[in-house]
């Protein structure tokens, strides 16, 4: 894979290169679909959805390919992947996605950003699954949407990693280097471009679920779906080295209020997802 050394000029070139760009996936995704296509005549959309919505960058994959052939005559975009299959077809599927680059080999000359990139991977899976379990706790039927969006929440810092990783760490060191400083601005010095920015652009154009752009927009932040995919993102954050971050008292009653239940309940049901 063609690395960049040095950042594109502004927001438009970023969209460009990230439109054009293939996307690796985990080792794991692409042994399971390689495994699949080997049995493809028992192979369906749910089997298939299972494997592919457990790796953001497989699942982000699949919505930006599949923005770009969709019909204009589709007046709802699909949210999840399940439905993003069930309207593309399984055969087609596997026709269009050949064996895949895997992200631990693309990376492999580079390993402080495949480590960084392992730990983002794991991070929003975590937030993804609590999200799930947080939803469906409060019987949201709008779970399996929360669960996807959750899931996709930091896509473009993920693919700056995978497809810029030189300009990752000096992001990443500047940061650490003064942790006062505006992210924003931090990147913009350094990329010519805010992630947050390029990620809202990205959303737009590779039609990505609608509650993705909720999230980013502070007249929706009370809204129970956002709050759910707010709060799980939060608390992965905050548990990324463990149960003792000063934060998660606050997070633990938030999420308590969100889902009425008391304190100590919530935190026994957020600790047992731990254990599975």
């Amino acid at each position: 894979m063609f690395f960049l050394q040095s950042p594109l000029p502004d927001l438009a070139a970023w969209m460009h290169h990230f439109h054009q760009a293939d996307i690796p996936v985990q080792a794991e995704t692409a042994q399971g679909l390689e495994v699949m296509r080997a049995a493809q005549d028992k192979a369906d959309a749910h089997r298939l959805a299972e494997l592919i919505a457990t790796d953001p960058l497989m699942s982000v994959k699949l919505m930006s390919h599949a923005a770009r052939y969709r019909s204009p005559r589709v007046v709802t975009d699909p949210d999840t992947v399940t439905a993003v299959l069930v309207m593309m077809g399984v055969d087609p599927f596997f026709r269009d996605f050949g064996r895949q680059a895997v992200m631990e080999d693309v990376l492999k000359a580079h390993p402080c950003a495949l480590a960084e990139l392992q730990g983002v991977v794991r991070r929003v899976f975590r937030a993804a699954s609590w999200a799930l379990t947080m939803a469906l706790e409060s019987a949201n039927p709008m779970a399996p949407v929360i669960y996807f969006a959750t899931l996709l929440h930091d896509f473009v810092p993920m693919l700056l990693w995978c497809h810029a990783p030189e300009l990752a760490l000096q992001v990443q060191a500047a940061q650490r280097a003064d942790p006062s400083a505006n992210p924003a601005l931090i990147q913009q010095q350094v990329l010519n471009v805010e992630l947050a920015e390029l990620q809202k652009a990205l959303m737009q154009l590779w039609r990505l679920p609608t509650l993705l752009l909720q999230w980013t927009d502070e007249a929706h932040a009370q809204q129970t779906n956002v709050r759910t995919m707010v709060l799980a993102i939060r608390l992965a954050q905050h548990t990324a080295q463990g149960w003792d971050h000063p934060a998660l008292l606050q997070d633990i009653a938030d999420i308590a209020r969100l889902l009425k239940m008391s304190p100590d309940n919530t935190l026994e049901l957020l600790k047992k997802f731990e254990q599975h």
